[in-house]
């Protein structure tokens, strides 16, 4: 039986969607952020020394990382997946299959480390502080996003809502591992960034996402995606 240890509002929640789509059982355990800090708790580092979410145990393997758990489950379990779902991982050699892995890497190679550093320059100037030293953080802090963040966000949103203009999903007509390797970032980047209103076939994007059944029932099993979502 497959154990999803799942951190609340965190990435895993991709994890979720895949496996009620694949129909593959599994056991949900959920850990809460610290409430002061909104890290991990310690208990996930007995899982895995990285005390990081996502990760899955199967048996004997204890799997961390996003991707290499899409890959995992792909493998392993997606040779009984029929219809839409027999495109998960495309033939090798297709244009597909050389989008997928591109999204794949994508998500978390570049899009989300600018996802991460925006969430964390928002909350900087909201700490606990000295009252004379925070208008100050809050000056640049929004220095820093005006400058050197923002820019990076709206040149990804350009890039994917111009990608999806032409493309139903990331890799093309059909879903693929690459699109739940996405859907995170999806729903962060459209909830933190200023010009996410100008990005129609992003907005339609997610909705087909949120629209799927399994999506929607991996939700109901792990909760919110986006914290404040």
């Amino acid at each position: 039986m497959i154990t999803v240890h799942h951190l609340e509002t965190s990435r895993s929640q991709r994890v979720l969607w895949l496996l009620e789509e694949l129909g593959v059982p599994y056991e949900l355990k959920i850990y809460q952020r610290d409430k002061a800090t909104k890290l991990a708790p310690p208990e996930l580092k007995k899982i895995h020394p990285l005390g990081k979410s996502p990760v899955i145990t199967d048996g004997d393997e204890v799997i961390a990382e996003s991707a290499a758990i899409i890959e995992y489950l792909v493998e392993t379990y997606g040779a009984q997946a029929g219809g839409e779902l027999a495109h998960l991982e495309p033939a090798r050699g297709t244009p597909e299959y050389r989008q997928c892995r591109f999204w794949m890497h994508y998500a978390e190679g570049s899009l989300m480390n600018w996802l991460v550093m925006k969430l964390v320059f928002m909350t900087i100037p909201t700490q606990p502080m000295p009252f004379f030293v925070k208008p100050i953080a809050k000056v640049l802090c929004g220095k820093v996003q005006d400058k050197v963040i923002d820019p990076n966000v709206n040149t990804a949103l350009d890039f994917m809502e111009q990608h999806l203009a032409t493309h139903r999903w990331f890799a093309g007509d059909y879903l693929t591992m690459a699109d739940f390797q996405m859907s995170f970032a999806v729903e962060a980047v459209l909830s933190r960034a200023s010009q996410a209103r100008n990005c129609p076939h992003l907005q339609a994007y997610q909705q087909r996402m949120q629209a799927r059944p399994a999506y929607q029932r991996g939700i109901a099993q792990g909760g919110p995606v986006v914290m404040g979502a």
